[in-house]
């Protein structure tokens, strides 16, 4: 129990000057960020966004759907294995869906709850985490590593920076290895680095992903926030007085200024701040909070926890620091439910409902019809009129599939051939095909036909296309 004329020993101020306005020079040579360590209940609904997104990213891989990998994506064969489905080149417009759909889910999150993404599931965001956590462990606290990088080397400082970055190298390698394992099977993949009988491209993208790991996470780490992430620049788009975002309240907080616990801060003309700087020596970016709303701010509500944990010591009401809104911040009614809200939400919901229905009404089949432009049609004996077509019929099921060929459209229409026509998944068939119909049976010199392939199996496997059969037209 600590003494009531105690004053709360905070942090040490003489490695942090207060928080200043001042001109950024963008050419200034990078301060490093010093974080500091701390614990509160966002941080633990982080480790609830944080653990899952790696657990699916590092496990994933190695599960199997029956005689493959659960998720592959086998570029050499152009098939894209997510659990029980496969995809083709062909169905890309369905990853142009979930594009779409992710964009509006960014916009509708964003208009209500800020950059929660950034802060909270961001892989940048947590891969830094990680990177942080080693950095903590290897070098101390936020002091301890001040000191250490100030001090000269030593066998100590140079042991303790190795185990540091190899352990960075460690999780980037198998950050890169997890990658690449998404396209090569990662088993097979793991078997070549054991053996040492690697293939060249994939020595390369390991490597490639291991080094942009090891850079973006342990080196850049806020840099990648500021500078190259165009989110933090495109958000105040998004942002309106009802989004929600991290913020100070100036009205309780001002003014700043240390004092004992027992002191009431009012007879002193002070604020609830105590202008300890815990809250920017947690913000993995550098920014003091107090100074408004910045786009450098990626929503991780470290500063809310720190400033809650120095509010609790003061026996001050919390919140001080907290998610609020420009609205409220200001005295103003909230409104959650508001236009743009509402319209984000319509249109996730239509491109949902579209994505659902052409993924379920997707048949792992392909049909397509080329005509032969090269002759409109050939006359042959005892009037009969011929059309010459190419069929290229691709089997995109994971089994090997029977086909039937038939066409209609016209009364006394003959084709060529009909034959059972057998394919592996993946091949494609591509067929020469004349067909024949009497005169005294065209309807038109331009004439709609159906070409119609269905599968010997059980639910068949059905798919259609249209084309044109020409002629001279009926006879008078």
């Amino acid at each position: 129990m600590q003494n009531e004329s105690e004053q709360i020993p905070v942090v040490e101020l003489d490695s942090i000057a207060p928080a200043e306005v001042a001109e950024l020079d963008l050419y200034q040579k990078r301060e490093k960020i010093y974080t500091r360590q701390i614990e509160g209940f966002f941080q633990r609904i982080r480790m609830f966004t944080g653990w899952p997104l790696l657990a699916g990213y590092f496990l994933l891989p190695w599960f199997s759907w029956g005689d493959r990998q659960a998720v592959l994506f086998d570029l050499p064969a152009r098939q894209f294995h997510i659990l029980g489905l496969t995809f083709w080149p062909q169905d890309l417009i369905l990853l142009a869906w979930i594009l779409v759909i992710a964009a509006f889910c960014l916009f509708f999150f964003t208009t209500l709850f800020g950059r929660v993404w950034c802060g909270y599931s961001c892989p940048q965001t947590v891969w830094t985490s990680i990177f942080m956590w080693i950095e903590q462990k290897t070098e101390g606290s936020r002091n301890q590593r001040i000191k250490l990088d100030a001090s000269p080397w030593t066998a100590s400082k140079a042991i303790r920076k190795s185990l540091k970055h190899a352990l960075w190298l460690a999780v980037g390698f198998y950050t890169g290895f997890t990658f690449v394992g998404y396209f090569i099977p990662v088993k097979e993949l793991g078997f070549q680095f054991f053996s040492l009988d690697w293939h060249p491209w994939a020595i390369f993208w390991v490597a490639f992903f291991t080094l942009a790991t090891y850079i973006n996470a342990g080196w850049m780490r806020e840099q990648v926030c500021m500078y190259m992430c165009p989110y933090a620049r495109f958000q105040a788009a998004m942002f309106d007085h009802n989004t929600l975002i991290v913020s100070y309240d100036p009205t309780r907080g001002e003014q700043r200024g240390s004092r004992k616990r027992t002191i009431d801060p009012a007879t002193k003309g002070l604020g609830d701040c105590i202008d300890c700087q815990l809250c920017v020596q947690v913000c993995p970016t550098g920014i003091d909070i107090r100074d408004g709303l910045q786009y450098e701010c990626i929503g991780c509500a470290l500063c809310i926890d720190a400033c809650n944990s120095i509010m609790k010591k003061m026996d001050y009401a919390p919140n001080l620091i907290s998610y609020t809104t420009e609205n409220k911040l200001q005295g103003k009614p909230e409104k959650i439910i508001r236009p743009k809200v509402i319209a984000y939400g319509i249109a996730i919901s239509i491109f949902v409902a579209l994505f659902l229905y052409v993924l379920l009404s997707r048949v792992p089949l392909e049909l397509d019809v080329i005509r032969d432009r090269g002759q409109l049609y050939v006359e042959k004996p005892n009037n009969m009129i011929e059309n010459t077509y190419t069929v290229k019929i691709l089997n995109m099921d994971t089994r090997e599939q029977a086909y039937v060929l038939a066409v209609s459209g016209l009364d006394g229409l003959t084709i060529n051939n009909n034959k059972v026509i057998s394919l592996h998944p993946g091949e494609i068939a591509e067929l020469p095909l004349r067909l024949n119909v009497p005169r005294s049976r065209l309807l038109a010199a331009n004439n709609v036909i159906i070409f119609k392939v269905k599968s010997t199996s059980t639910p068949p496997l059905v798919a259609e296309h249209e084309s044109r059969f020409l002629g001279p037209g009926p006879v008078k």
